[in-house]
């Protein structure tokens, strides 16, 4: 019973990181129809800087605000120059986020080296509860309590505020709502900005959690996210979380069991989910 408690923990914090990475990228490709795979490399960005303001300031509130801030910036970057030309091209898309993503990837060796970084857990979430033989430990407790409240946040504001019902009718209508009186470009630059925080904001928590960075895990991430958004269904956030959810839990007693198929553990997921599904775990009706 302590090894299913224990496995469970971490199997929703290590999915609830999934789906920080995997909501920015419902955001950008499900809502927006962008398949942008420069979206690892925000998410790799967002763990470097918060891993070195981390380190160099010893302040973890003003290493995660850095990284997101980072993110942002980078974001902006890509949506203006390089993936605003192309909206509406998938080709072109695919590869010029491809060479955005291999841009940021080796941007990162030349600020940090070729190296991975090592980074610690902060102070005040060092250690664990122990409950009968149950170990939990705090900075996954913590990235559940993030990832859940994250959640709930991006769920009110495309289901019940102005701004995210203006978003859910861009998609559906582009020329309807532009002649309404909206900005549909500085609309959909405000979503690309949002999904550019959530990556950054995931690597800065993937950080202490795996306890060291590498460049190359940009695009191990970013395959990631683009399984989990196939496996709940293009464009809605509850599907992406389901999905996360699902990838991290399986990933930790199969890790735990079964280590030799833990790998090919996320095609197969996917692979059985197409076959009986093909729209995804939570793909028809409306988005988001």
């Amino acid at each position: 019973m302590e090894v299913f408690i224990n496995l469970m923990v971490n199997g929703v914090s290590t999915g609830l990181l999934i789906f920080l990475l995997a909501a920015g990228l419902t955001l950008i490709f499900g809502l927006m129809d962008v398949l942008n795979f420069a979206h690892g490399g925000l998410f790799v960005w967002g763990a470097f800087s918060g891993a070195w303001i981390f380190n160099e300031t010893g302040s973890f509130l003003l290493a995660v605000i850095g990284a997101i801030l980072i993110g942002m910036v980078l974001g902006w970057l890509l949506e203006r120059f390089l993936i605003r030309p192309v909206y509406g091209n998938h080709v072109r898309q695919l590869l010029i986020t491809l060479g955005g993503m291999l841009i940021l990837s080796e941007s990162i060796k030349l600020f940090w080296g070729p190296n991975p970084i090592r980074v610690n857990l902060p102070q005040w979430l060092e250690g664990s509860y122990q409950f009968d033989g149950i170990i939990l430990i705090k900075y996954r407790l913590f990235v559940i309590v993030v990832g859940l409240v994250l959640y709930l946040l991006l769920w009110l504001l495309l289901s019940r505020t102005q701004i995210g019902l203006m978003i859910r009718a861009g998609v559906l209508d582009k020329e309807m709502v532009q002649a309404l009186g909206i900005n549909v470009k500085g609309l959909f630059t405000f979503v690309f900005l949002l999904g550019a925080a959530l990556a950054a904001l995931g690597g800065a928590l993937l950080a202490p959690y795996s306890g060291v960075v590498f460049a190359e895990m940009g695009m191990q991430y970013a395959i990631l996210a683009f399984i989990v958004v196939i496996i709940g269904g293009m464009g809605s956030l509850q599907g992406s979380a389901l999905a996360s959810l699902i990838v991290g839990i399986a990933g930790a007693f199969m890790a735990y069991y079964i280590p030799d198929l833990s790998l090919a553990l996320n095609m197969l997921l996917l692979a059985i989910v197409l076959l009986v599904k093909p729209t995804g775990l939570m793909g028809e009706g409306s988005k988001v």
